[in-house]
């Protein structure tokens, strides 16, 4: 989930690391899950059960359920929704981008990630957007390193999105997470390079690019609150990690 805010980013000890591993873990348990259940005929109401399923298997708990009163465990969004979608009746048909964000707490600290698949088959416009939203966070993961700075995270992200003729959301981004899920400090996905928090060992943020296949930055809210779409009605996606400042490099805390 994206969300707003400013501040420093504190650096977490073995012990916290270790729960926000834990966490990690569950999440991509879920993404693995429900990559492995979506396909045609199936409703996004189905894949946010299977992911309740796998937090109930770990004795985690989703930190999207309630938040704010969103009343899911995933945010499904498909197509020309950005984030934040409210998965139910709509069923999948051959052809449709859906992107699925979800997050876990494991002994009260935090892992989120999100992700953008094909459902079937898909254009090869949809796919080179998918590329590119992947393409982005990892550029976005190589920077997370000792000496390194905010602005490079933000700086590679809008490299990628821009160099493919994309846009991405202005009001939307990652942020930083532990205790809970949306911390400070934002975690923009444009920056300006060797701007913003110097990164330190010990240090976690969870980066998320939203891409959008109009080359623009223009969204809106609909009226259920919560979805955000494009508003010119292309495709969009939307991944997620959540990454931890390693001693020698990043780390990503949600990876399978």
């Amino acid at each position: 989930m994206a969300r707003f805010g400013r501040g420093v980013i504190p650096r977490r000890s073995a012990d916290e690391l270790r729960h926000m591993r834990a966490a990690g873990r569950v999440v991509a348990e879920m993404h693995q899950a429900i990559r492995q259940a979506a396909r045609p005929g199936v409703t996004t109401g189905e894949l946010d059960d299977i992911a309740r399923g796998v937090i109930a298997r770990h004795h985690a708990t989703s930190n999207f359920f309630g938040y704010h009163g969103f009343p899911a465990v995933i945010c499904a969004s498909v197509n020309d929704e950005v984030i934040h979608g409210i998965p139910g009746a709509r069923v999948l048909v051959d052809g449709d981008l859906l992107s699925i964000d979800c997050g876990a707490i494991v002994n009260g600290w935090h892992g989120d990630a999100a992700f953008t698949m094909g459902i079937g088959g898909i254009t090869i416009e949809a796919k080179r957007l998918v590329d590119t939203a992947d393409a982005a966070l990892a550029a976005a993961v190589r920077e997370m390193r000792p000496g390194n700075h905010l602005g490079d995270v933000g700086a590679a992200i809008d490299e990628v999105v821009t160099a493919a003729g994309y846009g991405s959301p202005r009001d939307y981004c990652g942020h930083g997470i532990g205790r809970a899920m949306h911390e400070d400090p934002d975690v923009e996905n444009r920056g300006r390079r060797g701007r913003g928090t110097e990164l330190a060992p010990g240090m976690v943020l969870a980066i998320e690019p939203m891409v959008l296949s109009g080359g623009h930055d223009d969204v809106h809210q609909l009226a259920d609150g919560w979805t955000v779409v494009t508003s010119d009605g292309s495709l969009a996606a939307h991944v997620e990690h959540t990454v931890l400042v390693g001693d020698h490099g990043p780390e990503i805390l949600t990876r399978p």
